[in-house]
């Protein structure tokens, strides 16, 4: 018998805390990524920070505020 276990690449949250972005993912993996290699993202006031929306059902993240787009792709 063999088992299969599909992880999903899939952002479901994101959050900003202590000069980091945490993305959490549909299968529960947390990803935290420090926001100083985002230049925009360091200088960004919590409203921009927290102007954004999910692409793709998840598999990026768009900044209204500079047309900026993250595609997601953890494996």
């Amino acid at each position: 018998m063999s088992i299969s276990i599909i992880k999903s690449t899939n952002a479901v949250s994101i959050s900003f805390e202590d000069y980091k972005m945490k993305i959490v993912f549909e299968d529960g993996r947390e990803l935290l990524i420090p926001l100083e290699w985002f230049p925009k993202l360091r200088n960004a006031t919590e409203s921009e920070l927290n102007n954004w929306r999910f692409i793709g059902d998840g598999e990026g993240v768009h900044w209204k505020n500079w047309m900026k787009i993250f595609l997601l792709k953890i494996f």
